[in-house]
């Protein structure tokens, strides 16, 4: 019995790209946003006040706490914007392992993949 390629997708089986251009577009697809050690999804982050930076590269994870509780933001989140309430940021970093930031509040912004936190403002 043979299979088409419909047939294929349909049940969930491993289909390989047809062309060069498809395994190119596939590779590029697969390594968006991925650390090329661990292909794990990265995050651009930056924490910073008005007259210090705190933080400044990538991140697999940020967690924080607003008003509604502890949450966390993972790559590829949506557009998201919170008052952070006092708590310890906690930054999954890609090079540096984890890193807290005591804070006492501030504002963070999410957008395309890049993360900013706004401190004493």
């Amino acid at each position: 019995m043979s299979s088409t390629l419909d047939d294929q997708k349909a049940l969930g089986t491993p289909t390989a790209p047809a062309t060069k251009s498809d395994k190119e577009e596939q590779r590029a697809a697969e390594d968006f946003g991925k650390d090329q050690a661990t292909s794990q999804p990265r995050m651009k982050v930056k924490v910073h006040s008005p007259f210090r930076e705190y933080y400044n590269g990538q991140a697999f994870s940020v967690s924080a706490e607003n008003d509604t509780g502890p949450f966390d933001i993972l790559p590829r989140h949506h557009n998201f914007i919170s008052l952070l309430s006092p708590c310890d940021l906690i930054i999954r970093t890609v090079g540096k392992g984890e890193q807290r930031i005591r804070i006492a509040g501030g504002i963070m912004h999410v957008k395309a993949d890049e993360l900013i936190v706004f401190l004493d403002v």
